[in-house]
């Protein structure tokens, strides 16, 4: 329906006790807010740069699923790195990991640090919402 905001969630909503929704749906997109290396509970799962960027994949994938879809459907990725000449190739490897063809659109940026001193690395996503009943 038009001109209407649903906010998605999962069970349990790690970013509740931030006033953050997981996800948006809106104009025919779920927007997922930025995701870390976290896990269900909000703890960071490991100091490797990999492993965080694999879970916060996973998250987004999880947040998805609550929309009723997948990483498929993204059509528009934002990584925030915190060192970027150090795990350039890992974003690479993370998007071969996780991304199909056609390739999200993607912004990867080097910021200063990010919500927790021990992130590495933020992924948010956009996906198209394909439902029948959303037109």
């Amino acid at each position: 329906m038009t001109g209407t905001i649903e906010r998605i969630a999962t069970d349990p909503d790690w970013y509740e006790p931030y006033r953050i929704s997981q996800a948006i749906r809106a104009g025919g997109f779920v927007h997922v807010s930025g995701q870390a290396g976290i896990d269900e509970h909000g703890r960071t799962v490991s100091d490797d740069f990999l492993e965080q960027g694999r879970q916060a994949f996973r998250n987004i994938e999880r947040v998805l699923k609550e929309a009723g879809l997948s990483i498929a459907d993204v059509v528009k990725v934002g990584i925030f790195v915190t060192d970027m000449a150090a795990h350039l190739d890992d974003v690479i490897r993370l998007r071969e990991e996780f991304l199909a063809r056609p390739y999200p659109a993607d912004t990867l940026l080097e910021v200063s640090s990010l919500a927790q001193p021990d992130w590495q690395i933020e992924v948010e996503v956009t996906a198209l919402d394909r439902r029948e009943d959303v037109r």
